[in-house]
């Protein structure tokens, strides 16, 4: 085994496009990261294959707030610590308890299922989107469960562009600070494993092909054309890296991040 780093910081995204939330801790499933982009809003002008409304479609996506009303069920399955003892899998959370509440661009406090949010998310876009909420057990992820992504991707790219680059425009689970210098270093894990702190382990299947997303700005929704543009030319339109998770466990900002020798 080797170390190569280290969990720079830990997100996830309670609402599919909204705006994320940065944890101390937390717990990766099979499914995913726990409570991660478990709402979402599906539009009835989009591709059955990709149905999702997102900020593609509504910039202003990315500026609502969504927060989980009760934290402590939010943060980890309730029998973990039981099913664990037993060697046994963990609970999936009641969908009851996974509420969520959005603090909007102007600081309203809506619950996620309250019409009058559907409304404020279809202002001033082409009324074709006939939008509808979306709640799942499982993260309703673009392609894999977790997504991981580097500090020196992210200022790579800021070199090769001359603007500033908020790792956040890449959407990731896991940011990690690599002990090699070079952007993109992620990339030569595909096809590995690797430990991330004493027990999770992730097998990083591919990397992360990059749409419209990366040039808007977390904040505010700008766009900075030249990102998708830099990434397209020099990294074949990938930034990051897809896994699965192998071993479940709890994930810490400051964990280490070792690759796992083979076995043959």
């Amino acid at each position: 085994m080797s170390i190569i780093g280290k969990v720079d910081s830990l997100w996830r995204y309670p609402a599919k496009s909204m705006r994320g939330e940065e944890l101390d801790e937390a717990f990766a499933s099979y499914s995913g990261i726990y409570g991660d982009r478990v709402f979402a809003f599906r539009s009835s002008a989009n591709h059955k294959g990709f149905p999702y409304f997102t900020a593609r479609d509504q910039r202003r996506l990315l500026q609502y707030r969504p927060r989980f009303r009760h934290q402590d069920k939010a943060a980890r399955p309730i029998n973990l610590t039981d099913a664990e003892s037993k060697n046994a899998n963990p609970l999936l959370a009641d969908l009851a308890e996974l509420v969520v509440d959005v603090e909007t661009p102007d600081g309203q406090k809506l619950a996620i299922d309250d019409p009058a949010l559907i409304e404020m998310l279809r202002a001033d876009i082409d009324q074709k989107h006939q939008v509808t909420l979306m709640q799942s057990q499982r993260a309703m992820t673009d392609c894999r469960p977790v997504s991981v992504f580097s500090l020196q991707s992210a200022q790579q790219l800021a070199e090769e562009t001359g603007i500033p680059v908020d790792k956040r425009r890449f959407r990731a689970n896991v940011y990690v600070d690599l002990t090699s210098t070079k952007g993109f270093a992620e990339n030569e894990l595909v096809g590995q494993s690797v430990r991330i702190g004493s027990k999770a382990v992730i097998t990083v299947l591919e990397r992360d092909s990059r749409c419209i997303m990366i040039t808007l700005d977390p904040d505010t929704g700008e766009q900075a054309p030249a990102i998708l543009k830099k990434v397209a030319q020099a990294h074949d339109g990938m930034a990051g890296v897809y896994g699965a998770v192998l071993v479940e466990g709890i994930l810490h900002k400051g964990d280490s991040v070792e690759v796992l020798e083979a076995i043959s």
